[in-house]
């Protein structure tokens, strides 16, 4: 039976173990690194702009946005002088909009009080908006070779499977043990590549799905798989269940221009551009909460209500499904009484890509653009 430490923590590892896992690691990433944009220099900037982009969001569409966004704002400059819908409009796509409007708010700070230098003190780094711990770490270890130990979670899965940690991640005691964890296998020298190489083989090698055990050079040192628990590692945690939302919108088409309308700056996807709609009450068709919607939020009455496509998009907990509707004024006074939003544009179809949108007006717009090109094809 393992004592109470070896249960929680895993077996603990001797010196000469943790210098071979070092040495394993680090041969495996010479020989498997991806080529990465912001690997070329190491660049400060662009290292922090990867690490953000990088939060929940999948590799190949983080290179994707990574370089459209350094060929618009090339440093922190560029950023801080940039307007806020310009950056939200390059974040688009993204998501979780937050991070973009932080990037903003930090490239600004960098301008007025590092000189346009992205800091090397981590704690510097902590006082930036949108920076936390691992940001912090990520980027003075990436980017200035400083000994900063990296939990991503990536790592976590690695360590929590090396260590067969029998907790979820983010219970306690698990961040302590995967912390000093981290620092004890962090060599003194060459940060820069070790933490590289512990993030790149949790993506790579020990995923979270079908694990490559078969062919992991760490496979001798792992204390689930000698133990055959490599399936139940790491240990999940409590599941967050969906809630579901039913909205309905109006896209309304007047004098051969669109309505959109701005969100409040403090209101969930602040700042972005929507069609005016809402929630469904109870017992309401979607086209009736549309015409419901429009009039509470614009005091416009519409009529003549098709629908245009049913999209679902997530965010957080939330799994959102959004009926869209195109449609028209009743009245030829097109000028809105707002109570929802902070500004309002008509728009023609092509000027409709300029604005930044949240994911699910994106998808109503892509079915409108093809609604439009089948159109045009008629005629």
């Amino acid at each position: 039976m393992r004592g109470k430490k070896e249960k929680r923590g895993g077996s603990r590892y001797t010196n000469s173990e943790v210098q071979a896992l070092r040495g394993r690691l680090c041969s495996w990433f010479t020989d498997n690194q991806r080529d990465l944009p912001w690997r070329k220099a190491y660049d400060p900037y662009q290292v922090w702009i990867s690490e953000i982009m990088g939060q929940q969001t999948q590799m190949d569409r983080v290179v994707l946005y990574f370089n459209r966004w350094i060929k618009q704002f090339p440093d922190v400059t560029a950023v801080a002088k940039a307007s806020e819908q310009e950056i939200l409009k390059a974040w688009e796509g993204l998501g979780y909009y937050s991070r973009a409007r932080n990037i903003l708010a930090a490239a600004k700070l960098i301008s007025k009080r590092h000189q346009g230098r992205i800091p090397a003190d981590p704690d510097l780094l902590l006082a930036l908006p949108g920076i936390g711990p691992y940001t912090a770490a990520a980027i003075a270890s990436i980017a200035y070779d400083k000994p900063c130990p990296l939990l991503d979670a990536n790592v976590k899965r690695l360590f929590a499977r090396l260590l067969d940690l029998d907790i979820p991640v983010k219970q306690t005691p698990a961040p302590k043990i995967l912390q000093k964890f981290a620092e004890r296998l962090l060599p003194r020298d060459n940060g820069r590549f070790f933490n590289q190489a512990l993030m790149e083989f949790g993506a790579l090698v020990c995923r979270p799905v079908n694990p490559d055990c078969p062919s992991c050079p760490l496979a001798g040192h792992c204390r689930s798989r000698q133990r055959g628990m490599v399936s139940q590692r790491p240990v999940p945690g409590k599941k967050i269940k969906k809630i579901e939302i039913v909205m309905a919108c109006g896209i309304i088409l007047h004098n051969g221009l669109y309505y959109i309308q701005q969100r409040h700056a403090d209101d969930v996807w602040g700042s972005l551009w929507e069609f005016p709609g809402g929630r469904l009450k109870e017992g309401e068709t979607p086209e009736q909460a549309a015409c419901r919607e429009v009039l509470e939020e614009t005091e416009f009455s519409v009529f003549r209500l098709r629908p245009l496509a049913t999209v679902v998009h997530h965010y957080t907990k939330y799994r959102v499904t959004l009926h869209g509707f195109t449609c028209l004024l009743q009245k030829s006074d097109s000028k809105p009484v707002l109570h929802a939003a902070c500004r309002h544009a008509w728009v023609p179809f092509s000027g409709l890509s300029d604005f930044p949108f949240p994911a699910g007006h994106r998808k109503l717009l892509a079915a409108l653009s093809e609604q439009t090109r089948q159109k045009n094809m008629k005629k």
